[in-house]
């Protein structure tokens, strides 16, 4: 399985993002990888993706894809994550 955090420049908010969903993953005992991006790399990192996490400002941004897309309000929330998750992978 694979998961994409986008944020819009790729730098900070999408390294919190990924270390806090490999954290809800784990609790949810749920192996996939992870992957990092921003606006610019979200159509490559995410043509294979299952989910895609960003915010609800960069929703757009994403276009047309198969994944689920989960918008996250607090990047530091692992129970909102872990929750968000569990209810898109069952």
């Amino acid at each position: 399985m694979k998961i994409v955090v986008m944020c819009g420049v790729g730098i900070g908010t999408s390294a919190i993002l990924k270390v806090n969903t490999e954290r809800a993953l784990e609790r949810l005992d749920i192996d996939a990888e992870v992957t990092a991006t921003d606006v610019a790399g979200v159509q490559a990192a995410g043509s294979d993706a299952q989910v895609i996490l960003t915010s609800s400002e960069l929703v757009h941004a994403i276009g047309k894809t198969n994944a689920d897309v989960i918008v996250i309000d607090n990047y530091f929330d692992l129970d909102e994550l872990t929750a968000k998750l569990e209810a898109a992978l069952g």
